[in-house]
């Protein structure tokens, strides 16, 4: 009986694994017989939502043919009795590199830079733009990782060669260890991008807000180049861009903010992208909803920190605290805020634990069903192939899974799992629990058995009868449902009772040989279960609530449960420096309503307020402005790879998530210019940003700015101080800084001169003709010639200050800022004539040759001569006191107070075009003001409020409060993992991260691009 079960077992895995089309030519005899079976008695879940009991399932030729309750098996179908098992559609994952083998550097480089692309062939400029790549040709099976693959569940996978910020195109294909040619079920299935240079090895880009323009000139390249009528150079690269528009779009973002930069940069093209996380989604998950992005997650749940030892526990943020508990639940929350979402076992050190994790994810909230739709209907309906898979429906790929019990039960194993049509054994079936009482049938001898112990490990003992107590032993074997039990009634091993048989549900039958070599009938059949006397044990699916209070905006220390709200509030009795012809007003009230200063004046009624604050003894100000600036910015100030980056835009890379805005808002501040570095002569747009702590990044921007960018000269951008490697690129002359500008310009002249010669064109004759191509870099250029965009420009010496200026007024427009001019004084009469700004350092000098000119008294100076002059602090921990930094020119050159003070609030606000709502305290103007307990120029002054549009985003109380709070969930938090170590959960060992702080000649950018939070506070 053995031996026949055993070569029956053999043909039917030959049979399972056969085609119904023989595509190839082979040596010798082909078994075509069509894959056909009947699977019957199951718990057979359709899809995510629909279960039927004792259904039975037709699978022929690797396809589902019926499915439902009340079927009968076709003739010649291979029947499998399945009654206790569960029957689920395999899960699918969309972000793999399954059988694509890991691609290795384009190309080798020296030392120095690397302006141009390795890439021989018709190309596109950019290595890392590569969507010629067809993952298609690159697949292989790789029998080792299929295997691991169907034994987590995945019976499909998406898989792209995961290089480069356009990536090419990604295929699905199923898990089955099968030809390469009979598994690859969509052969161009996707579209991949990333914000991650990969492999390349060209310079450009060398920030974040760089890869952010590549992606948007490499569009605009793309729909010009595909609406050439004559293409006179073709390019393999624009090419296949274009073809892949129509297919589902995938990029990989790492993090939620980087999420909404690339929604933002699908918004501008038309192309709503599917967008790969990395498990913080639900920190910003307002904001990820607004982007009708599907999300595809990880379940890589961190581990527990090792915080026992108070010092280590110090290296711990509470943001990563906060993370380790709330990350399971990150699937509930994008799921109660409607948001589409898939998992994926990415990230995973231990992919095994992948349904471990998804049963965690379960835990903090998300149903069994919708756990199921992330893993079947949702991946296959974004990929476009739900006709194909994702359930088991008439007509879809075989791909299920056999379980033996609910699958998100911890207890339960995947048994079998299926795939086009091909059985594969993951755990024996005797996995699933035989526990009970049987009454047991030998010939004409009956007798009880009961079961106990663990599915794969039972404990049987025979009674003779009820009364029995002698407990005699079974010996137990199994191999899927053929089974063999012995046992000796009387001790004498040569009175052996064996029994051999199958396991049909709860019904055992077979074959025995009882003593004396006679040969008889057996049956077993379930009776009663068997009392269960031990402690109960806890559900292991229990659940645990989150609430949205649970996450602050941002997701870091002194962040918002919610975001704070305009009120209308009234400040008494207050000394008012209102920057205007009053000057200084002394007990005087300031009405904020509807984010604007309502009034100013005496004993103003409070009929209607919100929120009355004493200001008696207390000074208001107008909110400081800082005109140069390089905190919240993501992933690089620089884009220094060329010698003109004016493509670029800070306004791509606004970090929200910086502590420094809080820092700065304890300080006073309230708006400030997010400069680019001074890495390259022509640099990059700029962001105008408030401090509007907790929102979003385009939330923080101020509505409808006018544009800056940054330029500058000197030893930065001659690359004087960047070692002997950097020797080639121009320019490496102060007269070479010269010739940038001029050239560029100039040729922004011819560029505006093409398209106002097209434009003026009649439509018939423009289609006859190609358009000119539109160029993000001269784009920003041209905006300078028209006056639509504004320079802030780092400078030191006075040669370079007065060559930018002759420049400037060659070509038409002048030079609106200097900042830094440290040799301002020097050239003040001339600056004034050209109606420039400055904006200067307080007192910096001697930390490199071009500043050794510098003196305290430039400011002064500056002003004197009747240059707008403005302190800023090109600094984090110096934007925290720029009242003080004001305070210095009083002293040095004997400036008045209120001048002073205007240094860094009104002046910088006419540097910004800004003062037309800022700067000063007067009815109607921006509800930016700050209360401070002293004169805001002495050094004993704090902030007690700092507000911004009427919101108090910062309150000295508060302030105080919120440390003991945090303190408190600090320690919540460590004793939370201290016992999460004592119940035996594995911990990761703190480790100290600093937070990188800008300044004008970093050149640091797209390494660990994916962080955001890198200062959090503790």
């Amino acid at each position: 009986m053995r031996s026949l079960l055993l070569i029956l077992g053999i043909c039917l895995a030959t049979v399972g694994t056969l085609t119904s089309q023989t595509t190839f030519h082979a040596n010798g005899v082909q078994d075509e017989r069509p894959g056909l079976y009947a699977l019957t008695g199951v718990t057979l879940h359709v899809d995510y939502q629909t279960v039927i009991e004792n259904a039975t399932l037709i699978v022929r030729n690797g396809k589902i043919e019926q499915a439902g309750k009340g079927i009968t098996a076709p003739k010649g179908a291979v029947a499998y009795d399945l009654t206790g098992y569960h029957i689920y559609p395999s899960f699918i994952d969309l972000y793999t590199e399954y059988g694509i083998a890991p691609v290795k550097a384009d190309g080798g480089r020296g030392d120095g830079p690397q302006r141009e692309t390795n890439k021989k062939g018709a190309y596109g400029w950019n290595q890392a733009i590569k969507p010629e790549t067809n993952a298609v040709q690159l697949f292989q099976v790789d029998a080792k990782a299929a295997e691991a693959l169907r034994k987590i569940g995945f019976g499909a996978v998406l898989t792209h060669q995961n290089d480069g910020i356009a990536r090419g195109s990604g295929l699905l294909v199923s898990t089955a260890s099968s030809k390469d040619n009979e598994v690859i079920l969509k052969g161009t299935a996707s579209a991949h991008y990333s914000f991650d240079k990969g492999t390349s090895t060209q310079d450009y880009p060398g920030s974040l807000m760089g890869v952010i323009a590549l992606l948007k000139q490499t569009y605009l390249d793309a729909q010009w180049y595909a609406g050439l009528k004559n293409v006179k150079e073709f390019n393999l690269s624009l090419d296949a861009w274009n073809k892949l528009q129509k297919l589902p779009q995938f990029f990989e973002v790492r993090n939620v903010l980087n999420a909404l930069r690339a929604d933002k940069i699908g918004d501008a093209f038309g192309v709503q992208y599917i967008m790969i996380g990395n498990g913080t989604e639900y920190q910003r998950y307002k904001e990820l909803k607004a982007t009708n992005a599907a999300m595809i997650i990880p379940v890589n749940f961190p581990k527990p920190y090792d915080a026992e030892d108070p010092f280590d526990a110090l290296n711990v943020s509470l943001t990563e605290m906060k993370h380790w508990e709330l990350a399971p639940a990150n699937a509930y929350f994008l799921q109660k805020e409607g948001i589409q979402f898939a998992f994926t076992a990415a990230g995973l050190e231990d992919k095994t634990k992948f349904l471990e994790q998804v049963i965690k994810a379960i835990q903090y909230g998300l149903t069994e069903e919708q756990a199921l739709q992330a893993l079947t209907a949702t991946p296959a309906k974004l990929l476009g192939v739900y006709d194909q898979t994702g359930s088991l429906e008439n007509g879809k790929w075989a791909n299920f899974l056999v379980t033996n019990g609910p699958i998100f039960k911890k207890e339960s194993q995947i048994v079998e799992h299926w795939v086009q049509g091909n059985k594969y054994s993951i755990n024996p079936k005797n996995a699933e629990n035989l526990s009970g009482k049987y009454k047991l049938a030998v010939g004409t001898q009956t007798y009880t058995l009961e079961i106990t112990g663990k599915p794969n490990a039972p404990e049987i003992i025979i009674k003779t009868s009820e009364g029995d107590t002698s407990k005699t032993k079974v010996t137990f074997t199994r191999k899927e449902q053929l089974v063999t039990l012995n046992y000796t009634l009387t001790g004498d091993s040569a009175l052996v009772t064996r029994l051999s048989g199958l396991i049909q549900g709860k019904v055992w039958s077979g074959k025995a040989v009882v003593p004396g070599g006679i040969w008889t009938d057996w049956m077993a059949e379930y009776i009663a279960a068997i009392p269960d006397t031990s402690k109960p044990k806890t559900d292991s699916t229990k659940t645990i609530v989150f609430t949205t209070k649970s996450i602050t905006y941002p997701f870091m220390a002194y962040g918002w449960d919610s975001l704070p709200k305009a009120q209308t509030v009234l400040i008494k009795n207050a000394t008012v420096w209102t920057n205007t012809a009053q000057g200084i007003l002394k007990n005087t009230d300031v009405l904020l309503k509807n984010g604007k200063i309502a009034q100013v004046g005496s004993n103003l009624s409070s009929a209607g307020v919100d929120r009355v604050i004493d200001g008696t003894g207390k000074h208001l100000t107008n909110g400081i402005i800082d005109e140069h600036s390089h905190i919240a910015i993501s992933s690089g100030v620089n884009e220094w790879t060329e010698a003109s980056s004016a493509e670029v835009s800070i306004s791509d890379v606004v970090n929200s998530e910086d502590i420094n805005i809080y820092r700065q808002l304890a300080g006073g501040v309230t708006t400030v210019q997010l400069l680019h570095g001074s890495a390259n002569p022509i640099g990059g747009q700029s962001a105008l940003i408030k401090l509007r702590w907790g929102y979003a990044p385009e939330l923080m921007k101020i509505e409808n700015a006018p544009g800056f960018i940054k330029f500058a000269l000197g030893e930065n951008v001659k690359q004087a101080n960047w070692g002997e490697d950097n020797v080639s690129r121009f320019p490496q002359t102060r007269m070479g800084v010269e010739q940038v500008f001029t050239d560029h310009f100039l040729q922004a002249q011819a560029y505006a001169a093409s398209w106002k010669s097209y434009n003026a064109l009649t439509p018939k004759t423009k289609a006859g003709i190609e358009p000119p191509r539109k160029d993000l870099e001269m784009e920003a250029l041209v905006e300078i010639l028209e006056g639509k965009r504004f320079i802030s420009c780092h400078s030191y010496v006075q040669s370079e200050i007065n060559m930018l200026m002759k420049v400037a007024e060659r070509f038409g427009f002048k030079v609106n800022t200097f900042t830094h001019i440290l040799e301002g004084y020097k050239v003040a009469d001339k600056m004034k004539k050209h109606g420039a700004f400055a904006s200067t350092f307080a007192d910096w000098w001697a930390y490199k040759m071009e500043v050794l000119d510098a003196i305290p008294y430039n400011a002064s100076i500056m002003s004197a001569v009747g240059v707008v002059t403005a302190i800023n602090s090109d600094d984090a921990e110096m934007g925290r006191r720029l009242n003080q930094e004001a305070a210095k020119s009083v002293k040095y050159g004997g400036m008045s107070e209120e001048e002073a003070w205007k240094m860094v609030t009104l002046n910088p606000a006419k540097m910004l075009h800004l003062d037309g709502s800022l700067g000063t305290v007067e009815a109607g103007k921006d509800g930016d003001v700050v209360l401070w307990s002293d004169n805001p120029l002495s050094i004993y002054a704090k902030v007690e409020f700092t507000f911004i549009d009427g919101i108090a985003f910062y309150e000295m109380l508060r302030d105080e409060q919120l440390r003991k709070d945090l303190a408190a969930e600090r320690n919540r938090l460590i004793q939370e993992m201290i016992n999460a170590k004592k119940g035996g959960a594995h911990t990761q060992k703190p480790v100290k991260k600093t937070q990188k702080l800008w300044h004008c000649d970093d050149m640091e950018g797209l390494e660990g691009f994916g962080e955001e939070h890198e200062g959090h506070g503790h």
